[in-house]
């Protein structure tokens, strides 16, 4: 990987559009969000980090303090004014796709699951513990089981899907950015309404 721009004509095809990360806690989506996002001249949004920054919380505090509806209440709040502007590269939450008022904003753009795997997820998540609300429990790798049950369909729906597996982000990035061509001579993604950028 080069770290130059990507070639212009791709930009130039997604049309401002927005590029949403899916995927479970632990695949990658800040990491490879970030790289992405300068290949491709596009800003870059955590928006887990938004929520924080706004709540002026942690979102282990939000969850243990509110509860996690009132996360999601946050979260789609969140999604929806990410949602207004464009050119962005957006790492997502992992659980936003449970919410069904958040696939609107999300097929505004172009949706992509990195998806590295139970057992590479749980290698991950050992190493990077991190706090994680949903996995506090005494099994963790149930815990973790059971969101994958729940989500997996849900993360289906992406228009993208990128297995993941000990690769670098950067080299994530570049699969994702060989991908996209195929993706977007879809017909779906053909009709959809393209922003102008400013």
């Amino acid at each position: 990987m080069t770290g130059e721009p990507f070639p212009p004509p791709l930009r130039q095809r997604l049309g401002g559009r927005n590029l949403h990360l899916v995927g479970m806690m632990g695949s990658g989506k800040s990491s490879t969000g970030r790289p992405l996002a300068k290949r491709l001249g596009y800003g870059f949004v955590d928006a887990d980090a938004v929520i924080e920054k706004l709540a002026g919380r942690s979102i282990p505090e939000i969850f243990s303090q509110d509860g996690e509806d009132s996360f999601r209440s946050m979260e789609s709040q969140v999604l929806r004014a990410i949602g207004e502007r464009h050119s962005l590269v957006v790492a997502t939450g992992g659980g936003v796709v449970t919410i069904a008022e958040n696939w609107g904003v999300l097929h505004q753009g172009i949706v992509i699951w990195l998806n590295p795997g139970r057992d590479q997820l749980m290698i991950r998540l050992q190493a990077d513990p991190g706090d994680r609300p949903l996995l506090k429990t005494p099994e963790p790798a149930e815990a973790l089981a059971a969101l994958l049950k729940e989500r997996e369909p849900l993360y289906a729906e992406a228009d993208l899907h990128i297995p993941v597996g000990e690769e670098s982000p950067d080299a994530v990035a570049e699969r994702i950015l060989e991908d996209l061509p195929g993706v977007l001579r879809s017909p779906e993604l053909q009709d959809a309404p393209q922003t102008t950028a400013e």
